[in-house]
């Protein structure tokens, strides 16, 4: 039951969008720059993991910092936190590979240790892991933490596939797409959960778009199609950029009202 605090927050308007198929478009659109500026910033322009790190972290805390402080969904925030959280979590996983040397299977299982355990705490706090009912500020610092290791998770889990398996980025994508279509099918005919259906394949989407970005931004011979990282990430921006401006004029995304419970 909540309580009386719970209760009071509960006026709010719901946080997040309205999950259709720009919400979709747009995510993986998001998880691509994330693996692609990441690349950009770190590499191409020699800043080196630990300044990008330090920079874009305070980006996203800024960005989160503007998400929390309004009252309701608006799409401009709320995706710029996506895609500067999308950076943040591939930058978490590249430094522990990279700069530390953990291994890529180890980073894969302590991510997922982590998004369990932060679903874990959600549900034992919230009761629910919806998020059409994120109208309070507990349950959306709980949105944000498991956004946050689903994209680290995702990096780790696609490269992964892609690098330590041998499948290539091209093929890594390939799959992890199947896995979306295995998910999206059994929700239809086997009657899963819509709240588990949905955050699997949020899961899934990120190593989908980590996949896509460094199969369009590796060199040809790295098995990639040679796009380059600044090309790349221009490109998806601008996808990002249009569809938000079109959901911030159409509304077509607002979840006008949400219950207090799940």
């Amino acid at each position: 039951m909540p309580n009386n605090h719970d209760t009071k927050e509960a006026t709010l308007l719901n946080k997040v969008p309205e999950v259709t198929i720009y919400f979709w478009i747009i995510k993986i659109l998001a998880t691509t720059v994330g693996e692609t500026a990441a690349d950009l910033l770190a590499v191409r322009l020699d800043w080196g993991l630990t300044m990008t790190s330090w920079i874009m972290s305070g980006a996203f805390i800024i960005a989160l910092i503007a998400q929390l402080r309004a009252k309701r969904y608006i799409p401009v925030p709320y995706w710029l936190t996506v895609v500067l959280i999308s950076v943040v979590g591939t930058l978490i996983s590249d430094n522990l590979v990279d700069g530390m040397g953990v291994s890529l299977v180890t980073t894969t299982v302590a991510f997922a240790a982590a998004l369990i355990a932060a679903f874990a705490l959600w549900y034992r706090s919230e009761r629910t892991l919806s998020i059409h009912t994120i109208i309070t500020r507990r349950r959306e610092l709980y949105y944000w933490a498991a956004i946050l290791f689903t994209f680290a998770l995702g990096t780790s889990a696609g490269d992964l596939m892609a690098e330590k398996f041998d499948l290539g980025y091209g093929l890594s994508a390939i799959v992890f797409a199947a896995m979306i279509a295995v998910t999206y099918a059994t929700y239809l005919f086997a009657n899963i959960s819509p709240i588990l259906a949905f955050w699997i394949a949020y899961i899934l989407t990120r190593p989908v778009g980590a996949s896509i970005g460094d199969f369009l931004a590796k060199p040809v011979i790295a098995g990639g199609l040679g796009w380059g990282t600044i090309n790349t990430s221009l490109l998806f921006l601008g996808g990002i950029f249009a569809l938000v401006a079109f959901l911030t004029v159409s509304k077509v995304d607002r979840i006008e009202s949400a219950p207090s419970e799940a």
